[in-house]
């Protein structure tokens, strides 16, 4: 089935950069292309996209005009993925972003906009209900988190580290395992500990997971 998208990001150069790549796959539609808020709401409503690509600042206020495309998405279209494209790490807009859910939403750097299999693998992901968390957004979080003398994080093994940040990442088990050469059932063990040291709700379920894995770093709570 294709997958229609919705393309909205003020930079010219980006947003028919992005269109033209996706116009060479047979997976997407590209059904608008859009400057500003007001033009993508619009857009939205007209033609129900099935994934929104869109930056976090556009006019008219060059603030979070993403961010609240987004929530509006959230509200309007439940079904709808949006998928977060940003120059830098930011982690009060990964918490906006997340704030109601991690299904059907995404959170990538500018950078992997060059590359049409990341940005494929993240409206694939989105489109299905899933997360697409940027590895890099995860590790500068795990960064941060590491730098401010986090107690809880120093705790966690050097595996659990990199279990943690493949589930902020929206894997399943399945993949953490091939990923890192683990069974499941030693993945699972590896997020319950996790969880338990980080002091987090222990659900295996994927969506509350990865958001509450994604929430700690981003703010150091659950």
């Amino acid at each position: 089935m294709t997958i229609t998208v919705l393309i909205a990001d003020d930079n010219f150069l980006v947003r028919e950069g992005v269109r033209r790549m996706l116009g060479s796959s047979p997976e997407v539609e590209v059904v608008a292309s859009c400057a500003d808020l007001p033009e993508a709401l619009a857009a939205v409503a007209e033609h129900r996209p099935k994934v929104v690509l869109t930056d976090i600042r556009m006019p008219p206020g060059r603030s979070d005009e993403g961010i609240r495309l987004a929530e509006h998405c959230r509200s309007a279209y439940p079904e709808m993925g949006v998928v977060l494209l940003s120059q830098y790490v930011e982690a009060g807009y990964v918490k906006l972003l997340l704030s109601q859910g991690t299904e059907g939403r995404g959170y990538l750097l500018k950078e992997r906009v060059a590359e049409l299999d990341d940005l494929m693998a993240a409206i694939r992901a989105v489109a299905r209900g899933g997360s697409a968390i940027d590895p890099k957004v995860v590790e500068a979080l795990v960064q941060t988190r590491s730098r401010s003398g986090d107690a809880s994080l120093e705790r966690l093994s050097p595996r659990e580290r990199e279990v943690l940040a493949a589930i902020a990442q929206g894997r399943t088990n399945a993949a953490v395992a091939g990923d890192l050469f683990l069974t499941q059932k030693a993945v699972e063990k590896h997020i319950n500990s996790i969880f338990a040291k980080l002091g987090l709700t222990g659900d295996q379920q994927q969506h509350p997971r990865v958001r509450a894995a994604l929430m700690y770093l981003a703010e150091g709570r659950s």
